[in-house]
């Protein structure tokens, strides 16, 4: 039973696995950011031209 217990804690092989889903949440993550950003810039610009052009044609 030791054994199996001191195999089980030496076995790496599903590490690479665990290893390659963190790095994917972590881009996953930072492409949600800066979607998120690029989102609010892109209507707060869009935002800016609504009001230039109404603020003009009165």
């Amino acid at each position: 039973m030791t054994k199996f217990f001191h195999d089980f804690m030496r076995n790496e092989n599903g590490a690479a696995a665990a290893e390659y889903a963190l790095i994917l949440a972590i881009v996953g993550a930072g492409i949600a950011v800066a979607a998120s950003a690029l989102g609010g810039a892109v209507s707060g610009a869009m935002n800016k031209a609504t009001t230039s052009i109404t603020s003009a044609s009165v």
